[in-house]
Parts: C-alpha cells; sequence; structure tokens
C-alpha cells in the first residue's frame, strides 16, 4: 500500500509491521515532533465502505474518550490523498498474550492473574465511559514492558473498532443482529446478535481469555463458527481444573461465574471481578499478614488455601449475588492473619528452643574440667607499715647517707629495743644535747605527693 518514506498525514512510512484482509499497520514518526507512532490503514477498496470506516473512526473515538495507560493511545485519523482511511496510534513494543500463549504454552498463574486483572482495570475505565469492547481476545491484549508496576509488564487493550458507545446509540455502527466479534471468545448474547451484549458481554470474554491464558485453550473449540456458537449458548463451560489439575480451586469458582449463560448471573462489574482477582491473589500468595509468596511456600505448617464455594460466599454460580459483605471478608481476612502470625510464633519459638538445646548439648563441661581449690584459710589484714624514726643526725659528708637513711629506704632497722637508752646516757655523759624523743608515725596519705624513699632519699617528717 504505502512504500517506505511515504508521508501520511503528519507521519512518515518508516517501514511495514503487519498486513490482514482489511488492511495494514506500518511504523512511522511523526515529520516535526519525531515521536513514533504505528499507522493502521484500510485497503481503498474497503476504504469505499462508509460503514467499515466508520468502525475504524469510531474505534479512534472511544479511545479518545478513555484516559487509562492500559489503553493505546490514538493521536490522528483521517483520509490519505489516495482515499485510504488511516489512524495514527501509540506504537507497542512487546508480545500479544495469543503470541505468548504459543511461545510458553500456559501462563503461570501468578502472571495470568497479574496480567488479567490490569485488563480488567482498564476495561473497567471504558465502562465508566459507556464504553464496551465486544472484541476481547488473545490478539488485541498487546504486554509490554513497564518496570513501574508489578512484575515489570503491562497490558495494552487494542483494537476497539466493535465497541459500542452505549451512552450514544448514533456512535454504534453495528446492525440488529449482526455477528461483531471473535466466535472463539463472543459471549452468548453476542452470538445471538450484538445488540443484546452490554458490560458484562466484556465479562464473558475475559473469562474465555483467562481460561486461554491459564490452560493454554480456549473454554470451547470446534470445527466452524456453528459449532462455537451453539456451545456458547448450550453447553456448560469447563473446569480449568480438568485440564490442569494443579490449579487452585478459586480459579475455577472465577471461571464458572465469568462464563456463566445468563448476564445476570456474572460479575455485575469489572470492579467486582478486580475484587475477586485481588483477593484470590491475596489468599493464594500470603499478601494478608504481611507474608511474602516465598514465605508462604517454605513453610510446611501454614495451609493457605482458597475456601470451597460454601465458605466462599462471594461466588455464587447459582444465584450470581455477592453475598459477602466488606465487613465480614476483612473479618475473615484478619482471622487468617492472626492464625498465621501464630502459627509463625511457633514455628520462631520451636527453632529457637531446637538452637538453645544444641547448643547447651555442645558446650563442654566447665565445673568438671576446673580443678577444685582448697579453701583459703583466714588471714589477718597486712599491718600497715612502720615509717623510720627520724636520724639522730645530719650526716657530716654529703657524699654517703646514714645508716638510718640506708635503712629508712626500705627496710627496717636491725637495732634492738635496749640500744636506745644506752644512747641516751652517753649523751647525757658527754654533754650532747640528748635526740628528740621518736614521735608516733603517722599513715601517709595514698593520694597526697609520692614517697621519698622510692628515689632513695629520707623521709620526710610532715611536722617539722
Amino acid at each position: 500500500m504505502f512504500e517506505d518514506g511515504a508521508i501520511v498525514g503528519s507521519y512518515r512510512v518508516l517501514r511495514k509491521l503487519g498486513r490482514g484482509g482489511m488492511g495494514a499497520v506500518f511504523a512511522g514518526e511523526h515529520t516535526l515532533l519525531g515521536r513514533k507512532a504505528a499507522l493502521k490503514v484500510l485497503l481503498p477498496t474497503l476504504s469505499a465502505d462508509p460503514e467499515l470506516v466508520q468502525r475504524l473512526f469510531n474505534e479512534a473515538r472511544a479511545v479518545t474518550l478513555i484516559a487509562d495507560p492500559g489503553i493505546v493511545q490514538v493521536f490522528d485519523f483521517g483520509y490519505h490523498t489516495d482515499g485510504s482511511a488511516y489512524i495514527v496510534m501509540e506504537l507497542l513494543e512487546g508480545e500479544t498474550v495469543e503470541r505468548r500463549c504459543q511461545r510458553i504454552g500456559r501462563f503461570p498463574p501468578v502472571g495470568a492473574l497479574r496480567l488479567i486483572r490490569q485488563v480488567c482495570t482498564s476495561l473497567r475505565a471504558a465502562h465508566a465511559k459507556g464504553i464496551v469492547h465486544r472484541d476481547l481476545k488473545p490478539e488485541n491484549i498487546f504486554i509490554v514492558a513497564d518496570p513501574a508496576v508489578t512484575g515489570g509488564e503491562r497490558t495494552k487493550l487494542l483494537d476497539f473498532g466493535v465497541a459500542k458507545l452505549s451512552r450514544s446509540e448514533s456512535g454504534d455502527s453495528t446492525q440488529s443482529g449482526a455477528l461483531m466479534g471473535t466466535p472463539v471468545y463472543m459471549s452468548p448474547e453476542q452470538c445471538r446478535g450484538a445488540h443484546a451484549a452490554d458490560h458484562r458481554s466484556d465479562v464473558y470474554s475475559i473469562g474465555c481469555v483467562l481460561m486461554k491464558m491459564l490452560t493454554g485453550r480456549a473454554p470451547f473449540e470446534g470445527d466452524g463458527m456453528g459449532d462455537l456458537i451453539v456451545a456458547h449458548i448450550c453447553h456448560p463451560p469447563p473446569l480449568a481444573r480438568s485440564r490442569v489439575p494443579d490449579l487452585s480451586p478459586a480459579f475455577d469458582q472465577i471461571l464458572q461465574r465469568c462464563l456463566a449463560k445468563s448476564p445476570d448471573e456474572r460479575f455485575q462489574s469489572m470492579a467486582e471481578l478486580t475484587q475477586q482477582l485481588e483477593d484470590v491473589e491475596q489468599v493464594l500468595f500470603g499478601a494478608i499478614a504481611g507474608l511474602s509468596p516465598s514465605m508462604v511456600l517454605h513453610m510446611p505448617t501454614l495451609t493457605m488455601d482458597v475456601p470451597e464455594p460454601s465458605s466462599y460466599t462471594t461466588i455464587d454460580t447459582a444465584s450470581g449475588e455477592t453475598t459477602a459483605s466488606g465487613p465480614r471478608r476483612r473479618g475473615r481476612y484478619a482471622a487468617i492473619a492472626v492464625i498465621a502470625c501464630a502459627a509463625v510464633m511457633t514455628i520462631v519459638a520451636a527453632i529457637a528452643m531446637a538452637v538453645r538445646r544444641d547448643r547447651a548439648s555442645d558446650a563442654p563441661d566447665v565445673r568438671a574440667a576446673r580443678p577444685t581449690a582448697p579453701p583459703a584459710s583466714p588471714t589477718a589484714p597486712p599491718a600497715p607499715s612502720a615509717v623510720p624514726a627520724t636520724p639522730t643526725a645530719l650526716p657530716t659528708s654529703p657524699i654517703a647517707p646514714t645508716t638510718a637513711a640506708v635503712e629508712g629506704a626500705g627496710q627496717a632497722p636491725t637495732a634492738d629495743a635496749g640500744a636506745a637508752p644506752a644512747a641516751a646516757e652517753s649523751d647525757r655523759a658527754t654533754g650532747a644535747p640528748a635526740a628528740p624523743e621518736p614521735q608516733k608515725p603517722r599513715r601517709r596519705k595514698a593520694d597526697h605527693t609520692p614517697a621519698r624513699d622510692s628515689h632513695g632519699l629520707p623521709p620526710v617528717d610532715r611536722n617539722d
């Protein structure tokens, strides 16, 4: 259709991304801004059909009414010089859900829950604007990288070409009785006629997509369109666990209600379905009670199985009504949180006791290895050392100290007590003055000047 370098509106064609029965998609960029974009172009022969052109432009109008990061953006639309109708959309890099299913077989439960919940959030924004997609299928759900969200991936909804603007029927390009959508993922009311489809038709299609993500197969399979239409209208949906036995029963509870034949028996809004998906995700992966998924999986004493339908009252395939109120749900979660915390505390206490017993058994007996010392006999406290008496006369030679000074340097004098009266009598006979009587020694305070006898000097009498 377009060669590389061709100018379409304000965009330059870079390369062809794909081609279908109704047109082709090209990668392009804005000639002035340089912004990358995807150009979806109808074939020239089909652009002459007003209904098909209206369907293409209806997609552009529907998307511009919705402000949600999970819906592809539309920048422009119009006619090319050759009469081809086109719209300019956000250029996405990634893969569709259908392409990933072909590559990996089926999604892991945690990945399927996370991505399908994002799709439900985007559809909730579309339904709030009165827009029903009516063509939900794995090919129209694109997965792109986004580090800002949990898991690092975000979904983008494509192809609102058959969307129904319920608040403005003049914008609906379908006719009464027209079959619009993909039969494998259409709701029973869509199979009967497009005019009967409302927002609950998207709930049914989401159930079909979730079944494909979890099991690798759509709910119903047939050789032709007639077989698929009959199955959607008449046959009960299969259980996901019949295909993947290790799936949690909670998935079948959700799928059975999404795939109910009567719209009144399904989830009545995307908000209700989103809340149910969040509840299952919390119970399965330990988001309640502050437990990480790895903690729950590695604790054999904790069981986080989802209750059966009798106790999980928010899912009732018979009546289609939500019977569990908000306070009751919070009370149930609080009880589960208390049980989980008590189990964790019990495990921690058991581990601590086991470690304490191991340490006690491995430690040697110190009392047995230490020798027993005999009891010490009580002894009297040591008597304070006596201060030597003051010498009777100063030495005449400044070179050698007297005997008394030497004795005062650290050892007591050896003369007996009778030498002192004899020395006194000798002094009176010679006429020398009598030496003063020795005074009672005083104890030196420990915190005053250091002792002189430690330096070889005679002690100093503080009374002099």
